[in-house]
This record gives structure tokens, C-alpha cells and sequence, in this order.
């Protein structure tokens, strides 16, 4: 399973833009200080079940997995991440930027459609 630089590159940031909607949203929950919480905590909190939780010798990531879970488990929190970012675009009325957001992710699914596929197989 290779994916194509490019398509990782497009994979990083959508990592990085998931977090930053994350915070933005977490942002605009709460007035006060509590904001900073929020916005901090949720990406914080997002990143480590991102990086933790990982299926061994994942070509897509160093390979290496500090608490291992099957692939299909690992799909799910990929879901679950990427969605909760879409979800926040649209609670936070950002309609076009999830509709792009959401695009960009359709595409590198459909891109990475053997990491899935190797995903689904571990």
C-alpha cells in the first residue's frame, strides 16, 4: 500500500484544519474563560486519541501504535474525527467551508481507497 505524497500532504492538512475548526468551535460554546478551555482542550483532547490510538505498521503514520486497535476501529475514530470537524462547520453556520471541508475529505478517502481497504483487512 503506497498512497501518493500529494495525497498525504492533503491528509496533514486536513488534520491540522480538523483541529483548528475543533478549537473555533469549542471557542464559540461558552463566554469567559472557560473559551480558552475549550478551545485549547478539544483539539488537545482530538490530537491524542488521533496519535494514540493506532493500527500496527500503519504505512500512513510512523508505523509505530502506543495502544493498538483493529483498522476498523481505527476507520471509525478517523470518521468520528473528521466528522466531528464537519459537524462543528455546520453548528457554526460555516455552510460553504463545510461543504469544502467535507469535499476535501470525500476526495482523500476516495484517494486512499487502499489504505481503507488495508484498514478494513487488519
Amino acid at each position: 500500500m503506497a498512497s501518493h505524497s500529494l495525497n498525504l500532504i492533503l491528509r496533514f492538512l486536513l488534520e491540522i484544519t480538523a483541529l483548528i475548526i475543533m478549537g473555533i468551535w469549542g471557542w464559540h460554546q461558552v463566554d469567559g474563560s472557560l473559551q480558552y478551555v475549550l478551545a485549547v482542550g478539544i483539539p488537545i483532547l482530538a490530537s491524542t486519541f488521533w496519535g494514540v490510538f493506532a493500527v500496527p505498521q500503519d504505512p500512513s503514520r510512523s508505523g509505530k501504535a502506543p495502544i493498538p486497535i483493529p483498522g476498523l476501529l481505527r476507520l471509525l475514530l478517523e470518521v468520528a474525527f473528521f466528522g466531528f470537524a464537519v459537524w462543528g462547520l455546520v453548528r457554526l453556520e460555516w455552510m460553504l467551508f463545510s461543504w469544502i471541508f467535507g469535499g476535501l475529505l470525500f476526495l482523500h478517502y476516495l484517494l486512499s481507497y487502499d489504505r481503507i481497504q488495508w484498514l478494513l483487512s487488519r
